[in-house]
């Protein structure tokens, strides 16, 4: 989904008070973590994810995981560990109230 930067900057200030729901740990990018990745998705569309592995290269590789394996989100923001992450959900209001 291709977002305007005037979109990324509200969901950014949407996201900014946000804890992560779903959290990456030493172990790895499961099966269930990722349906869980896509349930907090659907509710909430809007959401943070924290990925808690040593090594920086292997951070941006599971988020780039996450990002193409059938979750559909995209990727809003990243700070260290954290990403903000967003799919729309066309049974609810969309997050983006500013205009296109």
């Amino acid at each position: 989904m291709d977002l305007k930067d005037t979109q990324k900057k509200h969901l950014k200030g949407l996201g900014h008070a946000l804890r992560p729901v779903v959290m990456v740990g030493q172990h790895g990018l499961k099966d269930s973590i990722l349906e869980e990745i896509t349930i907090a998705l659907e509710h909430h569309q809007l959401i943070k994810i924290r990925i808690s592995v040593g090594d920086r290269d292997r951070r941006d590789e599971l988020l780039a995981q996450i990002l193409e394996h059938s979750t559909g989100a995209t990727l809003i923001q990243q700070i260290g560990n954290t990403a903000l992450l967003y799919r729309v959900n066309p049974k609810k209001p969309s997050l983006l109230a500013t205009p296109a």
